[in-house]
């Protein structure tokens, strides 16, 4: 689905991705782990589009995406935080998205598992936190992506509301490629095929969660990255 070849990007004069060769394929959940500052963000805009690396291509189903955007339309993405014009309510919103992606989403659905319903019309600045959240997940789902990139995105749901994105993004795997970033790690250990950890701009493991377990003998995910991390460190 997704193919990076030697792809580089500095900013000023730090490099931030280091010839990162990847291949994410259909049917796999991948999570990017890395310290802050290792380069998973720039990574995840880059296949959006939002940078445009220094050297190196990425492929899109066999297509370079330089100078192409349709490719763009089989891609949700769920950003860490979202801003949304206060002034607009959530069908309001989710209208306008529609009438830019000239397509009808399946939002009902969505707000109706997410318990929104009741908060339709009501405007994006009277919503808390975790309601925007809720409206950040109908957008970056409700067009049925074939892929799926997603940036933190239990940030600011409650216990309830996490537990049913997780389930939700579950049902989503079939035919489908997800690729997301987060710190928590038991997001990690329920959702993830594959982690692929960057530290410094470079790939330094990608493997099962299992797999990283074995490596490091531990008997949980956070001591075995702490382990790869001060491995690297001291390499």
């Amino acid at each position: 689905m997704i193919e990076i070849i030697h792809l580089h990007k500095s900013f000023k004069h730090i490099q931030v991705l280091n010839d990162i060769n990847l291949l994410l394929e259909k049917n796999k959940t991948y999570a990017i782990l890395g310290p802050n500052g290792s380069g998973k963000t720039t990574l995840m805009k880059s296949i959006l589009g939002l940078i445009i690396p220094d050297s190196g291509k990425i492929l899109f189903n066999g297509e370079n995406i330089k100078n192409n955007f349709l490719y763009r339309d089989q891609i949700g993405y769920l950003p860490q935080i979202a801003k949304f014009p206060d002034n607009l309510n959530i069908r309001s919103l989710i209208k306008m998205i529609e009438d830019i992606r000239g397509k009808k989403g399946n939002w009902e659905y969505l707000s109706d598992y997410f318990q929104l319903n009741a908060h339709i019309d009501k405007s994006m600045k009277s919503l808390s936190g975790g309601m925007k959240q809720k409206v950040n997940v109908i957008l970056s789902l409700m067009f049925n992506p074939d892929v799926i990139i997603m940036d933190e995105p239990t940030v600011g749901l409650d216990p309830v509301s996490r537990v049913k994105f997780k389930e939700l993004i579950k049902s989503y795997k079939q035919n489908r490629t997800i690729f997301f970033c987060t710190h928590l790690l038991s997001e990690v250990e329920e959702l993830a095929d594959e982690i692929i950890f960057i530290l410094d701009g470079k790939i330094f493991y990608r493997g099962t969660p299992s797999e990283l377990l074995l490596s490091y003998q531990e008997s949980s995910l956070e001591k075995s990255i702490a382990k790869l991390i001060e491995s690297n460190i001291q390499n």
